[in-house]
């Protein structure tokens, strides 16, 4: 009986004359345009300059294919290193391989050393771009169809893989096509994303990092079906183990951040262009900024003031206690210079009392002087008498 499925390419590549065309190249390169556009979109909304995150990107896609390759290549090895194995297939990155624990990790790396040649914060930059990379996950993903890799467990479901080669130990059949459910989980994540942006005003790396834990969430679940060869521990893929520590340590970061540094960065690129938006956005930006430096002001003008006043108040005590002292001082002068005018004149007051009992008992002229006073005191009474006798003779003479 015939069920409904998905088929398989049956073949990955496509030659254009002697050139080939492979399709896990094309879902690779689409996927970066995607995010780079997407990226810078989001980019000039923030701030920034157009023209920033392809110039960054140029930098992070190369490191991040690097670090991909590695990645899968190391956890891998035994597909490369083997007896048996060519080594030189390491390198042949078209047919397939790439780690995105790898590609994340060392792609950061070469967008640190671009955002670090342009003078911009990294978080920031990954903020802008989340959600792009995640689309590009999701179209890349469609390239291990045309591989006809990375399924899961066999099944009858209508929406099942029809896998076809035989080569590299597959067993043609009908699987999960988990290359699939990862593409529309990491479309759903990018829609998240942006979404919470807006809704939370996400800002120094915390839109990036809500994309890393999504991610994971669905890595998880989505790894446990598939049914190619990897390592394990513990009973689990290592990939598991991988998504649960990423997921841990985005959440973490999401924690701390919010705490440290709440909000979003108001400037994200010097010279930047002023960000898309309505009348309504940048005037509200206007207002706030009129405001933070109308209060930034009135502190400073309150400051001042204070420090004015409490100068004046410092100033005004020590000038009290200045005045004090020298009033204290005057006092006390005052007083001591008093009293040694009254020790003076005490002086003084003893010795005439002293010179006249030594005058009275010695001094015979002295007496003398003294007994003639009342005799001029006698003649100056004389002329008084004789006025009134003068007087009485001209009165008798009146009579007669």
């Amino acid at each position: 009986m015939d069920i409904a499925y998905i088929p398989s390419p049956s073949h990955g590549v496509v030659h254009l004359g002697p050139i080939p065309l492979r399709g896990y190249a094309f879902c690779i390169i689409i996927g970066v345009f995607v995010a780079v556009w997407l990226g810078n979109k989001r980019w000039i909304a923030r701030g920034g300059r157009p023209g920033t995150v392809a110039d960054i990107a140029v930098w992070a896609v190369p490191f991040g294919l690097v670090g991909g390759r590695l990645y899968h290549v190391i956890t891998d090895y035994e597909l490369y290193f083997s007896d048996g194995r060519d080594w030189v297939d390491a390198f042949k990155v078209w047919q397939g391989g790439l780690g995105i624990w790898g590609a994340i990790a060392l792609g950061a790396v070469g967008a640190w050393i671009g955002c670090r040649r342009r003078g911009i914060p990294l978080p920031a930059w990954a903020d802008a771009l989340a959600p792009g990379i995640v689309f590009a996950q999701a179209i890349g993903r469609w390239g291990n169809w045309f591989n006809q890799e990375l399924y899961g467990k066999a099944t009858d479901v209508p929406w099942a893989l029809h896998i076809t080669s035989s080569t590299d130990g597959r067993v043609p059949g009908y699987y999960h096509p988990t290359f699939l459910y990862e593409s529309l989980w990491c479309i759903g994540v990018g829609f998240l994303v942006i979404w919470a942006d807006r809704r939370f005003t996400l800002g120094h790396g915390r839109a990036f990092a809500l994309y890393v834990a999504a991610y994971c969430v669905g890595r998880g679940w989505i790894e446990y079906m598939r049914v190619d060869d990897a390592h394990h521990i513990l009973g689990l893929r290592l990939n598991d183990w991988t998504a649960m520590v990423v997921f841990l340590l985005a959440v973490i970061y999401i924690v701390v951040s919010a705490r440290l540094r709440p909000g979003r960065e108001e400037v994200v690129e010097p010279d930047g262009d002023t960000p898309d938006g309505d009348a309504v956005a940048l005037d509200k930006k206007a207002d706030d900024k009129a405001d933070t430096k109308a209060d930034d002001k009135a502190d400073t003008k309150a400051d001042d003031k204070a420090d004015t006043k409490a100068d004046d108040k410092a100033d005004i005590k020590a000038d009290d206690k200045a005045d004090t002292k020298a009033d204290s001082k005057a006092d006390d002068e005052a007083a001591e210079t008093t009293d040694k005018k009254s020790d003076d004149k005490k002086l003084d007051g003893k010795k005439p009392d002293a010179k006249t009992d030594t005058e009275t008992e010695s001094d015979e002229p002295a007496q003398s002087t003294e007994s003639v006073e009342p005799a001029e005191s006698e003649e100056l009474v004389e002329p008084e008498e004789s006025v009134e006798a003068a007087r009485g003779e001209a009165e008798s003479a009146k009579k007669v």
